[in-house]
């Protein structure tokens, strides 16, 4: 497995679409969620994620995946999102490993407090990272999400 973290004018396009796949496969068909993936959000954002190495730059399939985003952008808080695994590296640790890689990125560009939407069953796994809800529950493209935070 080989680590990234790129700009999205950096992402190759054998990169952006395994990432675009990714997110695809877990989001829209396991999750059975049709929703906007391209919401501009991915222009200003950074692409952590891990795959299989290729020659160069033409990775061929992603295994974990995240987006980090600047402050300003989505919220005033930085912020992390479209975090997903692929179904064959679930109950591996990987998504842990995505994850704290992904805080450890977002507060060496943007230190402060962290912003996210999790999924209602995901809680207690971000809460393991020092987020807490904030608000009340609510449905997000019919998904039950809440506001977390960490200071």
């Amino acid at each position: 497995m080989e680590w990234r973290l790129k700009a999205f004018d950096q992402l190759h396009p054998h990169e952006l679409y395994a990432l675009l796949a990714l997110r695809s496969a877990v989001f829209v068909v396991e999750q059975n969620c049709v929703y906007q993936d391209h919401d501009g959000v991915d222009l200003r954002a950074l692409h952590l994620w891990c795959g299989t190495p290729e020659a160069g730059e033409r990775t061929t399939e992603a295994l974990a995946v995240a987006r980090l985003i600047p402050p300003g952008v989505l919220y005033t808080e930085a912020s992390i999102g479209r975090v997903a695994t692929a179904a064959a590296v679930r109950r591996t640790g990987l998504g842990r490993v995505l994850f704290q890689r992904a805080l450890d990125e977002t507060a060496q560009r943007w230190p402060g407090p962290v912003r996210i939407m999790a999924q209602s069953y995901l809680t207690r796994f971000y809460s393991a990272f020092g987020f807490s809800p904030v608000g009340d529950e609510f449905l997000e493209d019919g998904i039950p999400h809440f506001y977390m935070l960490k200071p």
